[in-house]
Parts: C-alpha cells; structure tokens; sequence
C-alpha cells in the first residue's frame, strides 16, 4: 500500500483537524520506534496513519468499522488486526499481540496527553518538553482527562517499559516529528 492511498483513505473519513494531526503525529512515533527496534517503519507508520480510521465518521463502532474501511484499500490482515488492536478493553476484543501492536497501543493515548501539554507550554511545542513536566500532568486526572492513563500504564507493562522510558521515548518521537507534522498538515 502506498502512503498517498492511505492518506485519501484518511481525508475521506477524517475532516477535523485534530483527528488529522493525530493520525499524522502517531504515524509518526510508530516509525521513530519501528527504526529504533529494527522493523520496517513505512508499514509502522501506515498502521499509526490509519489507526483511527473509523473514530471520527463512527465513535460508536470504533475497530469495528476499521475493518470493512480498510479493504477499500486492500489492507492486509496485519493491518487491520494491529488498527484494531488499539483499542483493547475499550472498544476492541482484538488483543495486542506483536511488538508494533504493543507500541501503539501504549502510544495513542499518551501522544494526545503529551500533545495537550505541549499546547499549555509558551512555545507550544514538544522540543522544550521535560519528562518530569509530563509526569505532573499524567498525575493530575483532571488535566486532559479523556487520556486514559489506565491505557498507558497498561500499554507500558505490556511492553515491559517503566513508565518514564516510555514518556522520554514518546517526547523524543514527537519532537522529532514535530516540524514534518506541521508541513504535512498545510498538504491535508
């Protein structure tokens, strides 16, 4: 599959912004970690691009639409179990099995966390972030509450990381990001 079609298939389902850079900033942490482990970051990233596919058009089917969305394209049974398996015991049976499946279950909750603290900083940005700023607002349950941080804690333990590796890990891909992210969303 080629990123082009994966992008149209994200447009055509997706229209607000932050949904957008969402799959855009999860695509891109899915390959930072896929060259860090040695795997193949085009298919890492795709399965980051495309992991919400369903959410904004069916937030009340979430994975379970993924599926039927993702033959439009002719997505492999890889994908579609890995797209699904983000959702595990919240939306999903489809339980992370392999190593990509782990990550960006542990990764989608904490990017839009970091994220909506990278918002609060002056310079609005990832590049000056400190794990221990994030720590802070991880253990205040009221600061971008929709974050679970039930799932990221799960997601830390299923990849046998402490917590602030996983923080640390996750800054540092969104950081390095960060200015493709932006040039990318002038192109959606």
């Amino acid at each position: 599959m080629e990123r082009k079609e994966a992008v149209e298939l994200l447009k055509k389902y997706n229209k607000e912004e932050f949904h957008l850079r969402h799959a855009l900033t999860v695509e891109g942490v899915m390959k930072y970690f896929a060259k860090e482990k040695g795997y193949d970051e085009s298919f890492w990233g795709l399965v980051g691009l495309l992991h919400d596919i369903d959410f904004e058009m069916y937030p009340n089917e979430h994975c379970k639409k993924a599926p039927e969305i993702l033959k439009e394209i002719n997505a492999s049974d890889e994908m579609i179990h890995a797209v699904c398996s983000h959702g595990y015991g919240i939306c999903s049976e489809v339980e992370p099995e392999h190593e990509m499946e782990k990550i960006l279950f542990a990764v989608d909750e904490l990017t839009g966390l970091i994220w909506a603290a990278a918002k609060m900083r002056p310079s609005k940005s990832t590049k000056d972030m400190e794990v221990s700023s994030l720590k802070k607002k991880f253990k205040d349950k009221k600061f971008a509450a929709g974050c679970s941080r039930e799932t990221i804690q799960q997601g830390a333990e299923k990849l046998n990381m402490e917590l602030n590796e996983l923080f640390e890990k996750t800054i540092l891909a969104m950081r390095l990001c960060e200015d493709d992210i932006e040039e990318k969303m002038k192109e959606i």
